[in-house]
């Protein structure tokens, strides 16, 4: 009877532990493995590019989370599953969001892809601040960080980064 519960156990304790294995993603990326080149993005239209950090995209990475991964998470957009964070899309907006100075500038005064109309009241951003809290203590700083976050995670994650409803 003993060995018959310690059998149950033990199998019950595989079972869970093949369960969390294969729950695990298999492409994580360790700090170590976010070489230079990887994190050489571009900063503005003009082909300008800087190196970020590891705690520049680390922190880019928490406040993505904290203030736009609500409706972005994993680079897709949950109010227009056609138009992600991938850099086609981005590229593809007018004007072209494919560098982190244009990001910000998205950031501060949101258009419409096309770039028509203004979108400041509808999607959070530091116009907005009064309608959308998690934008007011959102320093320049904070804001370059999340574009480089955004326009790294293509590199880290490939495809899986905006490939939304159709890639998933």
């Amino acid at each position: 009877m003993f060995f018959k519960n310690l059998l149950k156990k033990v199998l019950l304790g595989v079972i869970f532990s093949l369960f969390l294995f294969f729950q695990a993603p298999f492409n994580t990326v360790l700090a170590a493995d976010l070489t230079d080149d990887l994190r050489t993005l571009p900063v503005n239209a003009a082909g300008d590019t800087k190196v970020y950090s590891i705690q520049e995209i680390a922190q880019g990475e928490r406040t993505f989370n904290a203030a736009c991964a609500q409706c972005h998470v994993r680079g897709i957009t949950k109010t227009n599953p056609n138009v992600g964070l991938a850099p086609q899309d981005l590229e593809g907006a007018v004007p072209s969001r494919d560098n982190v100075a244009a990001l910000v500038d998205y950031l501060k005064n949101p258009t419409t892809y096309d770039g028509e109309f203004e979108i400041y009241e509808l999607h959070p951003s530091i116009r907005s601040a009064d309608i959308f809290p998690k934008m007011r203590n959102l320093t320049e700083t904070d804001l370059e960080q999340i574009a480089a976050y955004i326009l790294l995670q293509p590199r880290v994650q490939g495809e899986r980064w905006g490939g939304g409803k159709y890639t998933y």
